[in-house]
Parts: C-alpha cells; sequence; structure tokens
C-alpha cells in the first residue's frame, strides 16, 4: 500500500476528493426568459426539518448568475441512463449554447425548469449563499419534491461514472 501526506490545495486535494463517490446532479435555473443548467456533484442534503439543500456553483457560469438573479434553482438527481444528459451540461456544449435542446423539460411550479428521466427532482428556493473567492455556496429550502420509484442511479468516482452493486 503506498501512502503521501499531501497538500489541502489544488490537485492534490482533487486526487483525494476523486476518491469519494458521489451522485450525479444537474442543477437548473431560469430568470427573465432565460434558462441554464450544469452537472454538479457539489449537491449536499443538510437538513430533513427544515428541508434545506446546498449547491456549489462556479462564479463565472450562466448557472450561477441565474440562481443569483431569480432566488431559486431545481436539481434533477439522475438516473444511471442519463449519462450523456451528464456530459452534456458538463460542458460538452459550450456554456453560450442551449443545453436543454432535445430533451424534455417539466416544472413543478412553473419557475425551474427540470430534467425528465431523472429518479428525482427537487424545486428550492436560496435561503443563504456563501460567496467565496472562484465559488457561491448556495443553501437552499427545498419546497417541491418529485421521485420516480423505480430505477438506479448514476455514480461518480475517480473520473469515470459507476454502477452500484450490493455489498
Amino acid at each position: 500500500m503506498t501512502e503521501r501526506i499531501l497538500s489541502p490545495r489544488g490537485e492534490d486535494l482533487r486526487r483525494a476528493m476523486r476518491r469519494w463517490v458521489t451522485g450525479v446532479s444537474i442543477v437548473t435555473a431560469a430568470h427573465d426568459g432565460k434558462r441554464h443548467g450544469m452537472t454538479v456533484n457539489s449537491f449536499v442534503s443538510v437538513s430533513i426539518d427544515p428541508p434545506l439543500v446546498t449547491v456549489t456553483l462556479a462564479n463565472t457560469t450562466r448557472t450561477h448568475k441565474l440562481v443569483s438573479e431569480s432566488g431559486r434553482f431545481g436539481v434533477t438527481i439522475l438516473d444511471i441512463h442519463q449519462q450523456t444528459v451528464s456530459d452534456r451540461f458538463a460542458g460538452r456544449i459550450p456554456e453560450d449554447g442551449d443545453r436543454f435542446h432535445g430533451l424534455e423539460v417539466f416544472s413543478l411550479s412553473g419557475q425551474v425548469p427540470l430534467l425528465k428521466g431523472g429518479l428525482a427532482a427537487l424545486e428550492c428556493h436560496v435561503v443563504h449563499r456563501y460567496e467565496m473567492p472562484h465559488s457561491t455556496l448556495f443553501v437552499g429550502e427545498v419546497e417541491q419534491v418529485w421521485v420516480r420509484e423505480d430505477g438506479e442511479p448514476l455514480v461518480y468516482v475517480n473520473r469515470a461514472y459507476r454502477c452500484l452493486k450490493d455489498c
């Protein structure tokens, strides 16, 4: 077994975090007739009562801008068969392109676009935001939830999609 002590910054931290298994989700937002979204693994449930989740978005993205302007965001938790959707919202289509083109979209309240085919979807309003030098952590209160009762989650670890297996 090879072990090393590394710096908590930059590529060393990325190397450590690649060992953490995450689900894959798309954060979406809309404002003034514009909509955008991006793949994130920085989505976390932090409280059931009150129902709070967090997402961290780079300050330079359109999704960040739309969440900041609207005070709302949606999260679609992806199904194992949605790898191409994840890739699309991860930047395979440029930041200024229409990442929703050709995909089925729905909304629970009419305010936030969500993607069909996922395992679950949440609509949230921002209750706190924590600015950092390059990104912002948004705390959202969940207002609406949609859940599909079947399917398997898309998971990501060490730069690759994976399937879950029973232990």
